[in-house]
């Protein structure tokens, strides 16, 4: 593996561990300017997320800066246009083998939703701007660190099923919900398949970022829209089923 990737992999463990040290700091420097405590502690877990994602993606780019430069010479990419079309092909692939796992989840008896999911949304109820870090900084970050860089590395040395299993169950361990392990590393089969399709890493992140900006616009923006109409659709029923 290239020195690169693992700085790049450092700064992502760094940008995960950070938050024992961010959080009271942005406390303390919010406390200094004239916020109470208690208001800064309902406002450094956001602000700190928002500032330690920007980072690591900013320093994640400017490592990177010198191999985009050479991704013209490499063979075998797929074309724009094609790309396009597995990028949006993508966004349903991912939402379908979701479904699909979840489904596999339910079967064997683990109960559906997410932790990790819920305590975002609730932190984009309540300040909006985390949504950059759960829809795009972070998907941009984990297609770069899991499928460019872990799974690219190990799908140099064995084949695709082997390398997106790996990679596809580290990226889920990482979301620290075991759990759940079978639906991210869903996910991360679906998105290492894109990757290796197109030889074009912006195409799982393409993918990426439209599937969790629907998800997150599902659960908040428009969730009393979609409650109510699946009230309506259950009273419907009732009385369809009454007659």
């Amino acid at each position: 593996m290239k020195k690169e990737y693992w700085y790049i992999i450092i700064a992502y463990i760094a940008m995960q561990l950070s938050s024992l040290i961010g959080i009271p700091l942005v406390a303390f420097v919010g406390a200094g300017m004239g916020k109470s405590l208690k208001e800064m502690e309902t406002l450094s877990i956001p602000y700190w997320l928002v500032i330690s994602f920007t980072l690591t993606l900013i320093i994640v780019l400017l490592i990177l800066r010198k191999e985009s430069k050479l991704q013209a010479d490499l063979r075998g990419m797929a074309s724009p246009s094609s790309s396009a079309a597995w990028a949006v092909a993508g966004v349903f692939l991912a939402l379908m083998a979701q479904s699909f796992a979840a489904s596999i989840e339910r079967l064997i008896g683990i109960e559906m939703g997410s932790e990790n999911t819920q305590e975002i949304i609730n932190l984009i109820e309540n300040f909006p701007i985390v949504i950059l870090v759960s829809s795009i900084i972070g998907p941009i970050l984990e297609e770069i660190v899991f499928r460019k860089i872990i799974f690219g590395s190990l799908h140099k040395k064995m084949n695709f099923f082997f390398a997106a299993l790996i990679s596809s169950v580290i990226f889920a361990l990482a979301h620290f919900e075991p759990e759940h392990v079978i639906l991210y590393s869903a996910m991360g089969f679906t998105f290492a398949f894109l990757y290796v399709k197109t030889k074009r890493i912006i195409v799982p992140i393409i993918a990426h970022v439209t599937m969790n900006t629907f998800v997150v616009l599902l659960q908040s923006v428009f969730r009393e829209d979609i409650e109510r109409m699946i009230r309506e659709a259950e009273k419907i029923q009732s009385f369809i089923g009454g007659l």
